[in-house]
């Protein structure tokens, strides 16, 4: 069955609004966890603008689920994962001033700087997923890193979806595939959402998590958190 891993940066940008500690982003993933989601993501970018470093190593011992560390592998980025040693680290290719992450690894031009870099988790036992388009070629390439899992980018589909689902669908189930016939284990994320998440789900049952942040936190608004988190853990059954 695909865990729900809840992206909790949107949280830490609320906060960030005001100032203060409201609202208190420790206390909203120990409500994640609580309210049914199987994992806690979190993205700290450079400029802190969410997430921030200090959040990082503070949610470290409340997590009780899955903790998952996006981002691009900069040295302090590495420094951070290395110390506080998450179940899982996302690498993903976007420069420290981009808005949203919004493509995946070319892991063919730069194999040899993900393998490196992989070397370096798998060494403190941290899994490691790594951010991809559904390019099969690509997807051979990054699996000679030494990655664990596969992350697909989904916004492609997404955004094809309302437009023609199976079209849209189609070269995801491919690289999907790609990934389980390599052996390596397989998620997906962004832009997923209660409209699209049943039909990946369907077409892709083998999906280990995905994680969803901007669209759940959003619907949260509307339904509070723990209906939220319930309503898309039933679009995964």
């Amino acid at each position: 069955m695909t865990k729900l891993s809840v992206n909790i940066n949107k949280i830490a940008t609320i906060r960030n609004a005001r100032g203060g500690n409201i609202p208190d982003v420790l206390q909203v993933a120990v409500d994640c966890e609580r309210f049914g989601a199987q994992g806690i993501t979190v993205h700290p970018r450079p400029d802190e603008r969410h997430i921030r470093y200090q959040d990082v190593l503070d949610l470290r011992p409340l997590i009780t689920t899955e903790f998952n560390i996006e981002g691009y592998p900069t040295d302090r980025f590495i420094s951070l994962v290395k110390s506080v040693k998450p179940h899982q680290v996302t690498l993903v290719p976007d420069p420290p001033e981009a808005l949203t992450s919004n493509a995946g690894w070319n892991a063919i031009k730069h194999q040899d700087f993900l393998r490196e870099v992989i070397a370096e988790f798998k060494q403190e036992g941290i899994r490691v997923s790594v951010f991809m388009d559904t390019d099969c070629k690509n997807i051979e390439a990054a699996a000679k890193t030494g990655t664990d899992r596969v992350e697909l980018y989904t916004e492609p589909y997404a955004a094809g979806y309302l437009v023609n689902k199976e079209k849209a669908i189609a070269p995801f189930v491919k690289a999907a595939q790609c990934v389980r016939d390599i052996g390596l284990g397989l998620n997906a994320g962004h832009d997923l959402s209660l409209v699209n998440l049943q039909y990946l789900s369907d077409n892709i049952p083998w999906i280990d998590e995905v994680s969803i942040g901007h669209a759940l936190i959003s619907d949260a608004l509307y339904y509070g958190l723990k209906e939220t988190i319930k309503k898309y853990k039933d679009q995964l059954k």
